[in-house]
């Protein structure tokens, strides 16, 4: 059974940081791309970054290109997302996917899905 299970969210002033993991399982993880997304209230899932495989390649939104970092860990099956410079903007539900082979900045080629871990920034 494949499973992601996201961690680290909370609740951050402007300016402030988190770091988020996404704990993957039931999958051979170091073959697949990864990849971040978030959700706000009443707004589609948007892309946020993505990595690939080994992490030869990464994307980001231009959102937040400068302020988060997207890294993998293949021994430890987990992706991590690090949010600095944190924007009241930026609060949503954050999600990980297992990326199926096609644009990672597309959710029609996730195959696989968290449950989400909520960031909420304060201004």
């Amino acid at each position: 059974q494949v499973q992601l299970v996201e961690s680290g969210g909370g609740l951050v002033q402007a300016g402030g940081s988190l770091r988020l993991s996404c704990a993957a399982s039931g999958r051979t993880f170091a073959t697949y791309a990864m990849g971040w997304f978030r959700q706000a209230p009443g707004k589609e899932r948007e892309f946020v970054a993505a990595i690939t495989w080994n992490g030869g390649r990464i994307y980001y939104a231009d959102s937040v290109k400068g302020r988060f970092t997207i890294s993998r860990d293949n021994t430890k099956n987990t992706v991590y997302l690090q949010m600095n410079s944190l924007k009241p903007e930026d609060t949503a539900v954050y999600y990980c996917g297992f990326n199926s082979r096609g644009s990672v900045a597309d959710t029609l080629y996730y195959d696989y899905w968290g449950r989400g871990t909520q960031v909420t920034v304060s201004s």
